[in-house]
């Protein structure tokens, strides 16, 4: 396949950006991607496109007579309005919908067997940074090319599920190489559709349970 031809890139980028690439192609894919600028760019202009379909819509009353005759359809079952939910605004999309959290990250890696899921964590710029797979009870982070911070402040990664409301998964070790444990609660979010995001935060972690400190990196996880 001939990866030079402009129209296979921009499909495959395409591909890649919504989420539809298997994950062999994926795979050989993300090997392009560390080694083609180009390509990394026309992979970023996707993703800056596909982040508006995720922008709030404005509402629009709905007649009272239209509710009262799709009850009447309906009964004697409940109508069951979907929940508003918020996003996060720095990230903007979540895993929700489609997976639209993409990401640059690494090719073929030698992953433990044992390992369930991987994401690799980007910077705002698309330059991988921090590698993580997750393990039954565990976190192993793996720095790539992290940003170095001060002794006062740490790194807090957060789960983002489904709502978009951040949950912290624990501080990152020093130098970001090391475990990090989970706790049940934890552990129940590992095989959900989340995407992962790291944040400075003061030494030892946020305070609020919240995420306090700017975003530095973000990164969907997936299954190997």
């Amino acid at each position: 396949m001939n990866y030079r031809t402009p129209t296979l890139r921009r499909a495959l980028a395409a591909d890649y950006a919504i989420g539809l690439m298997p994950a062999t192609a994926r795979r050989r894919f993300e090997q392009l991607l560390l080694e083609d600028a180009t390509l990394r760019a026309e992979l970023a202009q996707w993703q800056e496109s596909l982040v508006s379909l995720t922008d709030a819509l404005p509402e629009q009353p709905v007649p009272d007579r239209v509710w009262q005759g799709i009850t009447a359809r309906i009964e004697p079952q409940m109508l069951h309005v979907p929940e508003k939910r918020p996003f996060w605004n720095w990230l903007r999309v979540t895993a929700a919908v489609g997976s639209l959290l993409i990401a640059v990250t690494l090719g073929v890696l030698n992953l433990p067997d044992d390992a369930r899921y991987s994401a690799t964590l980007v910077s705002a710029d698309a330059q991988p940074a921090l590698r993580v797979l997750a393990h039954e009870d565990y976190l192993q982070v793996e720095p790539l090319a992290l940003a170095a911070i001060g002794p006062d402040h740490s790194l807090e990664l957060w789960a983002i599920p489904a709502d978009g409301k951040p949950i912290s998964l624990g501080v990152i070790p020093p130098k970001g190489k090391g475990k990090v444990e989970l706790s049940e609660t934890q552990k129940a979010l590992i095989g959900k559709p989340i995407a992962l995001a790291v944040s400075l935060e003061p030494k030892g972690g946020s305070p609020t349970g919240q995420p306090t400190g700017p975003v530095l990196y973000q990164g969907p996880l997936a299954s190997l």
